[in-house]
């Protein structure tokens, strides 16, 4: 698996990690067993980066990897995880007082004296202008709470503002060739900066698996089924905030261009994830995975071939005419 420079945190990562707010819920039962078996499977294949959040099933996620790290100490692996949401969403909200209060909670259940790299999970966007927040995280990292942090946004211009700062490690952003906003300025300006960006939602909830049809249906736990306008969060993080029905057309047609300009023998869903990776200024792509067969896939995208000139121009073409109305406006 190759590997990168996580920013401003000074550690190398894998360039394909691991998304586990499956393993916390809003995808449907994950049993913990299928949890460590997935955290397993990916370590064996490379992936040297696990991404977790303190309100994924409020905290199930942070204490399954802290079991798993607790097992088995020598395992290389940097754990991102994400913390706010604990609270209503108001910028007043986030004090040292409060910040300090969820990092310790995550502390415990991931098991670590110093979180490897925590990051603001998408909070209103006075937050990321806010100088006080950042004080707030530079205390905790001079504590030796946190060793790091980065930020977490819905949209582009968030991420412009905390490129800005300069103890900023990391932004993890949506990106995917269902929403190409961030390659217009959000890429180069962290690339530029020394910042790492960390990509999620890179299948667009598995729409770019080309696994899905009008009559897929999802439980009624799966943020597939109950978010797919924004009733529970932000709408973008449910398929990218594509319309499901215009999702699944433009799903087919990326398959289809995957089998004329695309790898052989490469999945949809692997040339998703590649070539979000193989985008000047990404650091590592962080798909989620509800099993070893999916985990493995998913790490084996790190090592295919570039994708051809083809290939990339059909995924602008696509995004182009058929979802930039919708969706580029709006994060």
């Amino acid at each position: 698996m190759p590997s990168r420079l996580l920013g401003r945190t000074g550690r190398s990562v894998s360039t394909v990690g691991l998304g586990t707010w499956q393993l916390g819920g809003d995808w449907g039962d994950v049993s913990e067993p299928d949890a460590r078996a997935v955290l397993d499977a990916s370590v064996e294949a490379g992936v040297t980066l696990f991404d977790t959040a303190d309100v994924y099933g409020d905290g199930r996620s942070e204490r399954i990897i802290g079991a798993f790290r607790a097992a088995d100490p020598s395992v290389p692996l940097t754990v991102a995880t994400k913390t706010g949401r604990r609270v209503d969403q108001t910028p007043e909200a986030y004090t040292l007082e409060h910040l300090r209060e969820w990092t310790d909670r995550s502390r415990r259940n991931l098991g670590q004296d110093t979180l490897d790299l925590v990051q603001l999970h998408c909070p209103p966007t006075a937050v990321y202008e806010d100088d006080r927040v950042y004080d707030a995280l530079d205390t905790l990292v001079a504590d030796g709470a946190i060793a790091a942090y980065g930020v977490s946004v819905e949209e582009a211009a968030q991420a412009l503002t905390a490129i800005a700062r300069p103890h900023v490690a990391s932004v993890q952003i949506i990106l995917n060739a269902f929403r190409l906003k961030p390659l217009d300025e959000v890429l180069p300006a962290a690339e530029a900066a020394g910042v790492g960006i960390l990509a999620r939602v890179p299948l667009a909830s598995g729409l770019l698996s080309g696994k899905y049809d009008e009559h897929t249906t999802f439980s009624a736990d799966d943020h597939r089924s109950y978010n797919r306008h924004g009733e529970a969060f932000d709408q973008g993080e449910t398929f990218s905030g594509v319309d499901y029905e215009a999702g699944v057309k433009a799903a087919a047609a990326f398959t289809a261009l995957v089998r004329e300009h695309g790898p052989a023998d490469a999945t949809p869903a692997q040339v998703a994830i590649a070539w979000v990776a193989q985008l000047p200024g990404v650091t590592s792509v962080i798909p989620g995975a509800r099993n070893p067969e999916q985990a493995r896939s998913n790490a084996a995208a790190a090592t295919l071939p570039p994708l051809s000139d083809a290939f990339r121009a059909g995924v602008r073409d696509l995004y182009d005419s058929r979802l930039r109305a919708a969706i580029h406006g709006r994060w």
